[in-house]
């Protein structure tokens, strides 16, 4: 069945030249420009990447903290104990709590946007895995989500911290802020990505890596990136 595209989505479509690669500029610029949704919609940089992901080598996977945030008010679930859970609280943690949290989460509850944990905690967190895994909760040293230096996590999440990770057809797809945002901070959140994605080329990967860049808001046309500009 072919999908039916809105009005506002066509419209919208039409500003765009398929045939043009954008500069980072004039794309930050195009992408506010076309955004037609009633709510503040996140912008996403996506890059198809030429890798191998059933190779471990070349899956990519890690945590960003933008320069300008993520417009996105996040709630933190920290697994700690006595001091390690102090400064979570300190930081700002949302949830802290070691077998009380473990339990909750078995009972289904996952009302929180990132998990975090002491490595000494990972032994029962694993137990929640099947709950955790699936939502993109469960925590992971690569993410800077399994940590002893909870303050720093706690922070780095709520100030606009953002993950990334290769999926099974290479692509990377990262939020970089909100429509709200002016151009130019957008701009600056998706260099910080594409810097990050750029200097994580696995060293295994021959010829081009970057295959293609597009910037795209909630719902809306993606507005393909001239790569030299990022």
């Amino acid at each position: 069945m072919t999908k039916k595209h809105s009005k506002k989505y066509l419209a919208a479509v039409e500003k765009v030249d398929a045939s043009k690669k954008y500069s980072l500029a004039d794309a930050t610029a195009l992408v506010k420009e076309i955004a037609f949704t009633k709510f503040d919609s996140n912008v996403e940089v996506v890059f198809d990447l030429n890798v191998d992901t059933t190779k471990a080598d070349q899956q990519l996977r890690g945590a960003i903290v933008l320069p300008n945030g993520s417009g996105n008010d996040k709630k933190v679930a920290v697994f700690a104990e006595g001091d390690k859970a102090k400064e979570a609280s300190d930081a700002g943690a949302d949830f802290v709590g070691t077998d009380e949290l473990v339990e909750k989460v078995k009972g289904g509850w996952t009302d929180f946007d990132v998990a975090i944990a002491t490595p000494d905690q990972m032994a029962k967190v694993g137990r929640v895995g099947r709950a955790l895994g699936p939502k993109g909760l469960m925590p992971n040293p690569k993410e800077g989500t399994v940590t002893l230096d909870v303050a720093k996590a706690v922070k780095d999440a709520k100030g606009g911290q953002v993950t990334y990770r290769t999926d099974k057809n290479g692509n990377v797809a990262v939020p970089v802020g909100k429509v709200s945002f002016d151009a130019e901070k957008l701009a600056q959140n998706v260099k910080t990505v594409s810097s990050t994605v750029l200097s994580a080329r696995p060293s295994t990967v021959k010829g081009t890596y970057v295959l293609s860049a597009h910037l795209a808001s909630t719902m809306g046309p993606g507005i393909a990136l001239d790569v030299a500009s990022l």
